[in-house]
């Protein structure tokens, strides 16, 4: 009986470290990078209902400005990847992404269908009224 629940304490013990060490992907990210097409600026947002992620990006480069809805989106303890659809030029795109999470930094492998793959970082973006907010 004592081997049971001593069992049971570390199964517990173990699963709680698990899921505390898995990587938070809510909220906004910005990526500032260089391609074929030159600068990028792109803010991904995601959001977390039920377990289940959704996300948009909002980009702005010299084919133009727009949003995006995210596909796709999975997260594995620190792995994260997702996919962005969007017409450039009437012509349909789809990219997918794949990286790591590590605190407030996102890695990732950039595929522009079959035409581009860039390295790109992407940064959390900081609830500044959290941080502004008078201390009581």
């Amino acid at each position: 009986m004592k081997f049971s629940k001593l069992s049971l304490l570390i199964a517990l013990c173990f699963g709680g470290l698990a899921m505390t060490s898995a990587a938070e992907l809510a909220g906004k990210w910005k990526a500032d990078f260089d391609s074929q097409i030159g600068p990028q600026k792109y803010t991904y947002e995601f959001k977390t209902d039920a377990g289940k992620y959704t996300g948009k990006a909002s980009y702005d480069h010299s084919m133009g400005k727009g949003d995006s809805v995210l596909s796709d989106i999975k997260l594995a303890a620190d792995d994260v990847s997702f996919v962005e659809k969007v017409n450039l030029n009437n012509m349909d795109l789809t990219i997918t992404y794949n990286g790591k999470i590590s605190g407030d930094e996102m890695k990732l492998t950039r595929v522009v269908g079959d035409i581009a793959t860039e390295q790109i970082v992407a940064k959390r973006v900081q609830d500044t009224a959290a941080k502004t907010a008078p201390a009581k």
